[in-house]
């Protein structure tokens, strides 16, 4: 979600500028940075995933990040409430255990909680 945010930063700044060509600093991979030219910056290839890239102008790629980021907050979420289904589950399931078992309760300060 970072990743689509700071896109969404650039191609904020390139419609404010309205400048069609553009010199910037690429990346090569291990901070090994060299100084490029862009002819024509109305369009810009948007990473979709799985090693798949699409060709948006920069209205489109907006919407798309707007989805995108909408999309991946819903699956946070949903993660979120599953892990604490599941962690809710686990305590419920020590407990019957606790209680089968016969064992008194640890007193707080001894108790460790396994999801640290």
């Amino acid at each position: 979600m970072a990743q689509y945010l700071q896109l969404k930063n650039i191609i904020e700044r390139l419609q404010e500028t309205g400048s069609q060509e553009l010199t910037t600093q690429v990346d090569l991979g291990c901070n090994f940075y060299v100084n490029a030219e862009v002819p024509d910056a109305s369009t810009i290839f948007v990473a979709l995933g799985y090693g798949f890239f699409v060709e948006l102008t920069l209205p489109e790629a907006l919407a798309f990040i707007e989805k995108k980021n909408k999309l991946l907050t819903e699956l946070s979420e949903a993660l979120t409430k599953d892990s604490a289904k599941i962690k809710a589950n686990i305590r419920m399931v020590l407990e019957g255990l606790h209680e089968l078992q016969g064992l008194q309760d640890l007193p707080e300060e001894t108790r460790r909680d396994i999801f640290l």
